[in-house]
């Protein structure tokens, strides 16, 4: 079963692999080649955690190399294999409909490779971003999303976190805004897990408009057990 729900907000914080873009191929590609590079046992099957900054990870997985070389690596990795990267359904026409100054992206990816994998999905680049540089403390800690409010100037309570991890909602939830799950690259009950208030099959299911207090968000939200095991809204 699912329903349509109408949601009122000052602005909108989209996280964006595997909400605004699909990019899991080069991220796979990418972290098996530098898993490769640096000799870590089974790197040609390595799965990295999604929806965590490269530079945690790279510290979790080979802490006895300098971390900012390593980082540099997996950074130009990733931005070189763009092939198969692309916008996620729904994705263009949502942005579309938002002011520019009531959205921001907030990732765990660093700017360089924000903007390399936009350009590759042929989507705008905003002007409001926060990347892995703009925080100390990456996701699931709170900082991202209240730096996002910040920049968009508005109450975190007042925002709508559009997240497909379950650690990105945790941070949104931390962070003391509503989320709203997109389905991909976890199933619908890990998410509500996590404290989505509400999921979706793809952003397919969201419309937005100007409202009289920023926006204003129509959605049709899935509930457990309408969406098949391993089906999802990607293209």
């Amino acid at each position: 079963m699912s329903k349509w729900v109408r949601i009122q907000a000052t602005g909108v914080l989209f996280d964006m692999d595997g909400v605004l873009t699909s990019s899991i191929g080069s991220v796979n590609r990418s972290w098996r080649r530098w898993a490769e590079h640096y000799g870590l046992p089974d790197a040609s099957t390595l799965a990295v955690p999604h929806g965590k900054r490269a530079i945690d990870i790279v510290a979790k997985l080979k802490p006895d190399v300098d971390v900012l070389e390593g980082l540099r690596l997996i950074e130009e990795m990733e931005i070189a294999d763009g092939e198969d990267v692309k916008a996620l359904t729904g994705v263009r026409t949502l942005l579309e409909a938002l002011p520019a100054q009531r959205w921001a992206i907030v990732t765990s990816a660093t700017f360089r490779l924000v903007t390399a994998r936009l350009k590759a999905a042929e989507l705008p680049v905003p002007e409001r971003i926060i990347s892995a540089e703009s925080v100390e403390r990456g996701k699931p800690d709170p900082e991202p999303y209240r730096r996002g409010a910040e920049l968009i100037h508005a109450a975190p309570a007042d925002c709508i976190v559009v997240e497909d991890a379950p650690s990105g909602v945790a941070a949104g939830v931390a962070a003391g805004c509503r989320v709203l799950g997109v389905l991909g690259t976890h199933d619908l009950e890990e998410l509500l897990a996590m404290g989505a208030s509400w999921v979706v099959r793809s952003l397919e299911d969201v419309r937005a408009e100007a409202g009289p207090q920023g926006v204003v968000l129509t959605l049709r939200e899935s509930e457990p057990g309408s969406v098949a095991p391993g089906e999802t809204g990607a293209d």
